[in-house]
């Protein structure tokens, strides 16, 4: 039977608009279990517990966003139950803002921070202590020789411990230090050759780390000025002698620079993966250096080791910043607290999966 014109014009039109639709993109999602209080800025990290894979979160800014509002709380949450509770705090006489953590060989390592006094002055503190998630109890271990905050850590062959640039009381160092796990010694390993940043983020994978963005400490006119830095450098480790680092500049991501975006490496995919972030540089309330609030960001996308090239991944359901860590378990990716489009601490865990 012959179709009418009209008929078949509609039908073309119909499958045109068909193969022009796009794909849904993929989503987060808000999980269905909560962090104690809301808590933002905090060091997050996820172990084999005694219930199974754990979400952790250490230190932090809470609701109040003032300096009486630092804090050295911790939490626990088992993703088999959906459950969070609060455990045994940082064991610190006053709360602790950027400080990072770091999964080895069973036990998170929660390196320095800062304190901020109620006159404002802040202070990069040097301790490290290593959680064990089977005792519920802290070790303090070896202080960092250069005493960092707002630094990336990244994990090396389930020993070593990379802390890479950083705030460093009155400016940003270029040093990256290495801690070695079994020994509780420290070395340098080769500078970080880009501009010193605070705030960035990044990961590893396989023997390459990858830092993108963070904030650089500028004079102009006089006056110190904290500005966004687009930029993301590659670093190649050598397996048999890890403080040697091959450092090289490759393409920034799409769009603008972010700050404390949510980071960590992907082994098996071998790419970093990125979330959230914010658009303004802030000290630690959301209100941006130049006092226009800082907005946060909406997507998650990846660095790919083996192209050397950006992805884009999906969008978040709730665009978030001011994080200093993404924690990954199995195929899925956690978000833990962070602060909103008002820029308001929150006790949100955001989940996303992504493909292989």
């Amino acid at each position: 039977m012959k179709l009418p014109i009209i008929a078949i014009a509609a039908m073309l039109l119909t499958l045109a608009g068909c193969e022009q639709s796009p794909q849904p993109e993929p989503l987060s999602q808000v999980a269905d279990f909560t962090l104690p209080e809301p808590i933002s800025n905090n060091a997050v990290a996820v172990v084999e517990g005694p219930d199974g894979p754990t979400l952790y979160s250490f230190n932090g800014l809470k609701a109040g966003k003032s300096w009486k509002d630092t804090s050295n709380a911790a939490f626990a949450c088992v993703i088999a139950t959906k459950t969070c509770k609060t455990i045994a705090p940082v064991p610190v006489p006053e709360g602790r803002l950027a400080s990072s953590a770091v999964t080895v060989a069973g036990k998170i390592y929660i390196f320095g921070g800062y304190s901020v006094a109620a006159n404002g002055d802040e202070l990069s503190t040097p301790e490290v202590f290593a959680f064990d998630p089977a005792t519920g109890r802290y070790e303090q271990k070896t202080d960092m020789p250069t005493p960092v905050d707002d630094a990336l850590a990244v994990p090396y062959q389930n020993r070593f411990i990379y802390l890479i640039s950083g705030w460093h009381d009155e400016g940003n160092v270029s040093v990256v230090q290495m801690f070695d796990t079994l020994t509780g010694a420290w070395t340098e390993a080769t500078p970080f050759p880009g501009t010193p940043v605070f705030g960035h983020a990044g990961g590893i994978s396989g023997d390459s780390i990858i830092v993108t963005d963070g904030v650089a400490s500028v004079f102009a006119d006089g006056k110190r000025k904290f500005v966004a830095a687009k930029l993301t450098w590659r670093g190649d480790l050598d397996p048999k002698n890890p403080t040697q680092i091959t450092w090289r500049g490759v393409d920034a991501h799409a769009g603008s620079a972010q700050y404390r975006m949510a980071a960590v490496g992907d082994e098996a995919g071998h790419r970093i993966i990125f979330a959230g972030g914010g658009d303004n540089p802030y000290n630690y309330d959301g209100i941006g250096y130049d006092g226009i609030p800082a907005n946060p960001s909406g997507g998650f996308f990846a660095y790919d080791l083996k192209s050397d090239k950006w992805i884009e991944l999906g969008r978040l359901t709730e665009p978030s910043m001011d994080h200093r860590g993404l924690a990954k378990a199995g195929q899925a990716y956690y978000i833990l607290g962070g602060m909103d489009a008002e820029q308001k601490v929150t006790d949100r865990i955001v989940k996303f999966r992504i493909s292989q």
